[in-house]
This record gives C-alpha cells, structure tokens and sequence, in this order.
C-alpha cells in the first residue's frame, strides 16, 4: 500500500471511533478498518492484536479523555460541573462512550485500560468528595449513575432536549442538596 501515516496507531483508533458512530461496534473488523485507513490487512493487527486489542485501546483514550474533561473543570463548580463535563465528553466522543462501558468486548486486565478507569474515576471522586461525601461512598456511584444514565438516554434517543448540556446542568444538579436547579 503506498499510503503512509504518520501515526498509524492514532490513526487507527481515529476510523475506529468513526467507523462504530457510522455503523455500530458490532459491524467493526479489522479487515474494514484496514480498507478504511488506506493500510494492509495485517497493520492493524500489528498494533492491536486482535479487534478486542483495538477496543481497548479506545476505551482507554475515552477513558483518559473522560479524566481530562472531568479534571478540567473549575473546582468551584465541583459535582455539578464534573458531571455536565461527563455528559459533555459522552456526546462529544459516542463511539468511545459505547465502548468504554462494554467489558465484554475488551481485554479488561489490560494495564492501560486499568489505569485510565482509575484516572476517571478519580476525578468523578474529586467532585463527590466536594459535596462532603466520601469518595468511595454510595452518593459516588449514585453520581455517576445519574450523569452516566442522562448521557446514554440522550445518546440512544430516549431523551430529546434543544439543549443536552443545560439540561444535563439541572439534572446534575438534583446531585446537590439546595442546588439551584433552574439554572
């Protein structure tokens, strides 16, 4: 194949993220990939492994993209803020968000994906930990469920709204006793 890519590996995942938003992660192989990126049928082997390999590893950019947007908030905004950054990223990145929470179709002992979960869910936790609550506490996953859930019922449809993130900001909101939830 004459195409050269710079990083094929990034490249790679990048037509993986568009190939599951275009057709769904069930229709996803390698042989497709490889077409799709202008690269032989053995090149996304050679960096993945296997199409399991490969969904692990863009599980764990969107983990990691997940743990930035969430870290990148304003402290002040604490849950409420982290929360509408969680809803924000899983509009954002639909493929990633897709396959994130599928153990599985990946290789869930794999280091990377590990510490990328970790690395998210430390900054959910910073924003519980704002509300008084421990990190580890039920209210934590109570959080989580509730942005995580808005995210995918808006992802799937369920929920319609002309404005996905102001309302996320209310829904998030009822995580805070005494929010202003009009905002």
């Amino acid at each position: 194949m004459s195409y050269h890519h710079g990083d094929l590996r990034r490249a790679l995942l990048a037509e993986t993220a568009s190939a599951i938003s275009e057709d769904g992660v069930a229709k996803l192989s390698m042989r497709a990939l490889a077409k799709r990126a202008g690269v032989s049928n053995a090149a996304p082997t050679y960096h993945f492994s296997d199409k399991s390999g490969l969904l692990t590893a863009l599980a764990a950019e969107g983990f990691d993209r997940l743990a930035e947007a969430m870290a990148g908030v304003d402290d002040d905004g604490g849950l409420i803020s982290r929360g509408v950054a969680y809803v924000e990223f899983a509009l954002a990145c639909p493929s990633h968000f897709t396959v994130m929470f599928q153990p599985r179709l990946l290789h869930d002992d794999d280091a990377e994906l590990i510490a990328a979960r970790q690395r998210a869910w430390a900054a959910l936790s910073d924003g519980v930990a704002t509300t008084g609550s421990g990190p580890d506490s039920d209210f934590g996953v109570a959080a989580w469920s509730i942005v995580h859930g808005y995210a995918t019922l808006v992802l799937s449809g369920a929920v319609e709204s002309e404005d996905a993130l102001k309302q996320a900001h209310i829904v998030a909101g009822h995580l805070v006793e005494g929010s202003d939830w009009s905002r």
